[in-house]
């Protein structure tokens, strides 16, 4: 038992590390897949496969699973991934120049938390519009205490972009702005965030980090992010069961998904997990995972050292000196 605290210590796993190569043909299946699917994780330098963006990462395996996964009671394949992970947004692309208007409908896995220097809380970053990044960061995870659903007829004066793409009417590039809101009837158990920390510097052609200390909560209100009529529909649940309690409605899976069972939407979400990567290169470095466990208690894994930590270590993760993205 460790002195001071009734928590029992961590155990490290009872085998240490394995190389991928020393793992038994079954075991390297993924690897091997993922690496004839998309390319990329094949890179190699010097004869040794190269780091990976985690985040490029993650989508890839996300929207394979979202094509590959069936039901267990049909053929058909699955929403699952989509119901858990899945944002639908209307985005509304004009560019200035040539008056060109048009919209699209997208469904991604990840919201982007862009930096700059006005930037110094996540709310911020999603809100900022600047330009388009070569991205490796921090990945985020929030799992929300009562399924959303959200109904945007409206925009919302939050998750902006700009792209460059070939304008028809000009015949050449030209800077679009990129403006998004969700999507009707959209529905997802958690909610992942990527700090946005490497971007293609063109003067040294390489990707540089942004090392600005940018702060996040442990539990994530996006109700700045929705409209005038969600926001009244989301009041009345933010009051709790009570009425006027001030603590969010909390609803189960079941819940959820019944047919005869009322939602109560909140659009509050509660950090979960972190993933960080620590080191300057985009290249090189070291990622390290934070996991909250169902107890409450937040695990650091660092490789095959698992250790316990406090929240008010998992709030500092906000990168700055300390060298973590």
């Amino acid at each position: 038992m460790m002195m001071g605290t009734a928590d029992e210590i961590v155990k490290a796993p009872e085998k240490g590390p394995v190389f991928m190569e020393d793992l038994p043909e079954e075991e390297q299946v993924v690897a091997v897949v993922l690496r004839k699917k998309y390319p990329q994780f094949a890179q190699q330098h010097n004869g040794v496969y190269m780091q990976q963006d985690a985040e490029e990462c993650w989508t890839q395996l996300m929207y394979t699973l979202s094509q590959s996964l069936r039901s267990s009671e049909s053929s058909e394949v699955s929403g699952t991934v989509k119901d858990l992970f899945g944002i639908d947004l209307v985005s509304r692309i004009h560019c200035a120049e040539s008056g060109e208007e048009s919209s699209e409908m997208e469904s991604v896995y990840a919201l982007k938390c862009h930096i700059s220097q006005d930037v110094n809380h996540l709310h911020e970053g999603l809100k900022r519009c600047i330009l388009p990044a070569k991205i490796l960061g921090k990945l985020i995870v929030w799992t929300c205490k009562a399924r959303l659903a959200v109904s945007v007829p409206n925009p919302i004066p939050g998750l902006k972009s700009e792209l460059e793409k070939v304008s028809p009417s000009l015949g050449r590039s030209a800077i679009y702005s990129k403006e998004s809101q969700y999507a009707t009837a959209m529905f997802f158990r958690y909610l992942t965030v990527q700090f946005v920390r490497f971007f293609w510097k063109r003067e040294s052609n390489q990707k540089a980090k942004i090392l600005r200390k940018v702060d996040y909560p442990l539990e994530l209100d996006v109700y700045e992010l929705c409209s005038d009529e969600l926001r009244q529909k989301l009041q009345a649940p933010r009051q709790g069961p009570s009425g006027n309690s001030g603590e969010p409605s909390a609803i189960t899976h079941e819940a959820a998904t019944s047919s005869d069972k009322k939602v109560q939407l909140t659009g509050i979400y509660d950090l979960v997990a972190v993933l960080t990567h620590k080191g300057r290169s985009a290249d090189s470095g070291h990622y390290v995972a934070w996991v909250k466990q169902e107890s409450g208690k937040w695990i650091q894994y660092d490789d095959d050292n698992p250790s316990p930590q406090r929240e008010e270590d998992i709030t500092r993760l906000s990168g700055g000196v300390h060298l973590f993205s």
